[in-house]
């Protein structure tokens, strides 16, 4: 079997099983796994041979994957803004649209040569990782109330070589002991337990824990919004992320709490992604 052949084996494997899944995009990201080489490489070398291990290998990962196993789980990475990170069914598996979140976070600290940030349920570690990967000179402090997910965040730090974080155990704010930071940025749980979208796709295999909050998705953006204040600096800034459904009433919380120049940021389909309010004294 070629790389040629392995593509559209792969490809005819998984649309038998799953006509929504991209089977063209995912036949080759396992390929590129398996061989450790780019998407050039197999566009490049398409009469390649692969050796019998490989084509077990192969087969193997893409029974998983009609099974509707995510990528990022069946190769154990993801890659997030400039990053690769790994990852495990433990976390959340980052989103593209998470790095509106981290955009807006790197906009608001522009002209912030030193600035100290908090992460709040920091899962992979992507999003506190990205901006400390940009603000090598800021501090960043990541958390998360699960010890795995912890030590994972801790594993993409030295992955990337980023030494500007600290990466802690915390439940949101029960063991923040800094109460001076510029921003706070946080992609808590805010789906409801009975959305319908939890039994689809990647969702199905991943925990929870970081999907479901309770109180129509907001129980945990509540806790948030509502200590967050206590941890900012006079002029910084609570950046959260959210369901498309959920900026007006997310709004209304920032309101209630008294951060000033709420807005919400829509994301590239127009949709209300990320609340932002300013802490004023």
């Amino acid at each position: 079997m070629n790389v040629k052949d392995a593509i559209q084996f792969v490809k005819s494997s998984i649309e038998s099983s799953n006509a929504e899944i991209d089977s063209e995009v995912d036949a080759r990201y396992l390929l590129s796994f398996i061989l450790n080489k780019d998407f050039t490489w197999l566009k490049t070398w398409p009469e390649k041979m692969l050796d019998d291990a490989d084509i077990e290998k192969l087969t193997r990962l893409t029974e998983r994957r009609k099974k509707g196993e995510p990528i990022a789980y069946i190769t154990g990475t993801k890659d997030f803004w400039s990053l690769t990170l790994k990852t495990n069914p433990s976390t959340l598996i980052p989103r593209p649209e998470t790095e509106l979140l981290v955009e807006s976070a790197l906009a608001f600290l522009e002209n912030k040569k030193i600035a100290k940030i908090l992460d709040l349920g920091t899962g992979t570690g992507a999003i506190g990782l990205a901006i400390a990967s940009e603000k090598p000179n800021s501090n960043i402090v990541a958390s998360d109330f699960q010890k795995g997910a912890v030590d994972l965040a801790k594993e993409n730090a030295q992955l990337n070589n980023i030494d500007n974080i600290d990466i802690l155990l915390s439940d949101w704010f029960s063991n923040i002991t800094t109460r001076e930071f510029d921003l706070i940025v946080s992609n808590p749980p805010y789906v409801e337990a009975d959305d319908p979208h939890l039994k689809r796709g990647d969702l199905v295999f991943e925990p929870d824990t970081a999907l479901v909050a309770l109180d129509n998705g907001l129980s945990d953006i509540k806790i948030i919004v509502a200590q967050s204040k206590q941890f900012l600096l006079d002029g910084g800034a609570l950046m959260i992320e959210h369901g498309f459904e959920q900026g007006k009433k997310v709004r209304e919380l920032y309101v209630k709490q008294g951060f000033r120049e709420v807005k919400t940021i829509k994301d590239l389909s127009g949709l209300d992604r990320i609340t932002v309010g300013i802490s004023l004294c």
